[in-house]
């Protein structure tokens, strides 16, 4: 079963969580900078004497695809590397996928995520 997990969360976070997922076999992964706001909608800046509202405060989007590593291990490594205990440490998004493709060779499902081993000709 394919499963997709997405991982919201401080962009100071990203390394650490990078090593973890890597320490339980999670390799793969697409990293994106992005800016939201959850129940705190947000905060407020002082520049220049003026007061700001930040309501979109920059964040990192980790995304993986895993078949092999039990889902609940990826979550829980997950949490415990970006956790803080304050408002804004994210979200985790978990989706059930129905297929992928490894576009390279047309391996489908969990072939199309799953190392091969083999080192891609550059």
């Amino acid at each position: 079963m394919l499963t997709k997990v997405e991982i919201i969360t401080r962009s100071n976070k990203l390394e650490p969580l990078k090593k973890a997922l890597n320490d339980i076999g999670v390799l793969g992964m697409t990293v994106s900078q992005v800016f939201g706001c959850g129940i705190q909608r947000g905060h407020t800046e002082v520049y220049r004497g003026r007061e700001y509202d930040i309501n979109l405060v920059p964040k990192i989007k980790l995304e993986t695809v895993v078949c092999e590593v039990p889902v609940e291990k990826v979550l829980e490594v997950a949490q415990k590397a970006v956790r803080t205990g304050q408002p804004g440490d994210g979200k985790i998004f978990v989706y059930q996928l129905s297929d992928a493709v490894r576009i390279r060779t047309g391996d489908r499902g969990d072939q199309a995520v799953m190392d091969t081993g083999e080192e891609p000709k550059r």
